[in-house]
């Protein structure tokens, strides 16, 4: 994973795919999670005597127990204390998202606005709060094929 990526992970996930029997290791491959992180959320799963291949449970279940084993993680923002500062630019922030980078318009923002966030507080909010923008903006749009020889790279007037 590159310096300064962060994953946010749904906890729900790591529930049903053990649940269905992927093993800890499996799921944090797939994931891009260390193994200790979805032992640590397990742990309280296996201490209610739950294993894999129980009776099913659908999703809507497993945030049930989540929100009695963990209730920081249900509501995010009971951890997340910047984020109220950033909710004031939300308009600003969408507005900006696909045509330029998060990193940018957090650069932008601070210094336009001034809000006291630090860069990964930054994007875990840009993630949490605006997925579907986020992945609009990462799409890549593909050009037509141009034959060999009928586009020249661009020169400059000075040379």
């Amino acid at each position: 994973m590159a310096r300064g990526t962060f994953v946010v992970v749904d906890i729900n996930a790591i529930y049903v795919h053990w649940y269905a029997g992927r093993s800890k290791s499996v799921q944090a491959a797939s994931l891009g999670v260390d193994r200790k992180t979805v032992r640590k959320y397990l742990t309280p799963a296996e201490a209610s005597g739950i294993s894999p291949g129980c009776p099913p449970m659908s999703e809507a279940d497993w945030a049930g127990l989540v929100e009695g084993w963990s209730p920081g993680l249900v509501d995010r923002r009971l951890r997340q204390v910047t984020w109220s500062e950033l909710d004031e630019h939300r308009d600003y922030i969408k507005g900006l998202l696909g045509t330029v980078t998060v990193s940018t318009i957090r650069q932008r923002l601070r210094d336009e606005h001034r809000p006291k966030v630090s860069i990964s507080s930054f994007h875990r909010w840009v993630h949490a709060t605006l997925p579907d923008e986020v992945s609009r903006s990462q799409v890549t749009v593909l050009r037509d094929e141009v034959e060999p020889g009928e586009e020249a790279p661009m020169r400059s007037s000075s040379g």
